[in-house]
């Protein structure tokens, strides 16, 4: 037996045990890969991810709509309020998004691929969001809810984007976001870097 095999034993009877949460199946994962950020809402509609009947396509969208805030408020105002769908961004929702960007206009892109401090935050192209579960992600899924992660390349642990269902229609919508909050500073911003 090997110095790591009862670690590795663990989590692989924790992985079989899993089933609960999300019925069974495997914890799903998704790329979504934008050729051009959107910058208006007309254009984040006519993506094919803009159908909203796959939840990891809103949680994407949340991070192109949020990228369009630094340069143009109301637009993205727009864009998350048809993510929301029937429940549009309250007025304090608008001012802590407001807030948040007071200081770190760099948050958004920090989801995307290849944005780093080190690189203040300038992703690759074609832009990519990759999107996925954990353990705990689909807990409120019966009630039609769904938690979904993302990585940043400023910070060590996942966000969440939470997502719900219309069950008369099948589409998803945003119904909270958790990715604004603080990150590493980009280097050029870093006196200690």
């Amino acid at each position: 037996m090997g110095l790591f095999d009862n670690i590795q034993n663990a989590v692989s009877g924790a992985a079989n045990a899993f089933g609960g949460g999300n019925g069974g199946g495997q914890l799903q994962r998704k790329t979504v890969v934008f050729q051009e950020m959107p910058e208006t809402l007309e254009q984040m509609m006519a993506l094919p991810e803009a159908k909203m009947k796959d939840p990891f396509d809103v949680a994407a969208l949340t991070v192109a709509a949020l990228c369009v805030w630094p340069s143009n408020k109301e637009e993205s105002i727009r864009m998350l309020n048809f993510l929301k769908g029937p429940q549009p961004l309250s007025p304090m929702q608008i001012s802590f998004i407001a807030d948040r960007f007071r200081d770190a206009d760099y948050v958004p892109r920090s989801y995307l691929k290849g944005a780093t401090p080190q690189n203040n935050y300038m992703p690759q192209r074609p832009y990519s969001v990759e999107i996925y579960e954990l353990a705990h992600s689909r807990d409120n899924f019966s009630q039609g809810y769904i938690t979904l992660n993302l990585n940043s390349g400023g910070a060590d642990s996942p966000r969440q984007i939470q997502l719900r269902t219309k069950p008369s229609t099948g589409d998803w919508f945003l119904w909270e976001q958790f990715i604004l909050v603080g990150i590493r500073v980009p280097d050029q911003a870093n006196p200690w870097a």
